[in-house]
């Protein structure tokens, strides 16, 4: 293979986390609950794999994603800078999510 990667335990634990926090932002949509910023994590959710492909395939060799991304946003590149944003704001939608739901739980 001619680009290093990362493990693929690392693959299914980031799939799994976009997968979840893209059907979470779904039903909380449908729900009518933060739907503002439900769907600006659906776009995030959406964008951010695209976006990360398409510029980890200019990479140079030996470099792995993570470590292209890091290179990247050292010389500012625009969609490392996204990348970042992107994944901050699809945790700080987990917090808000997570702290709405358990208020209504208490709330019954």
């Amino acid at each position: 293979m001619y680009w290093e990667t990362l493990p693929n335990w690392f693959w299914i634990i980031y799939y799994l986390f976009l997968f979840t926090t893209l059907g979470t932002a779904i039903f909380s949509v449908t729900q009518k609950k933060i739907k503002g910023l439900s769907i600006l994590t659906i776009v995030f959710t959406l964008t951010i794999p695209i976006v990360s492909l398409i510029n980890g395939i200019e990479r140079m060799k030996g470099l792995n994603e993570f470590e292209h991304l890091v290179g990247q946003l050292q010389q500012g590149a625009f969609w490392s800078i996204f990348i970042i944003i992107g994944v901050l704001y699809i945790l700080f939608w987990w917090v808000i999510f997570l702290l709405k739901n358990m208020n209504t739980e208490t709330s019954y």
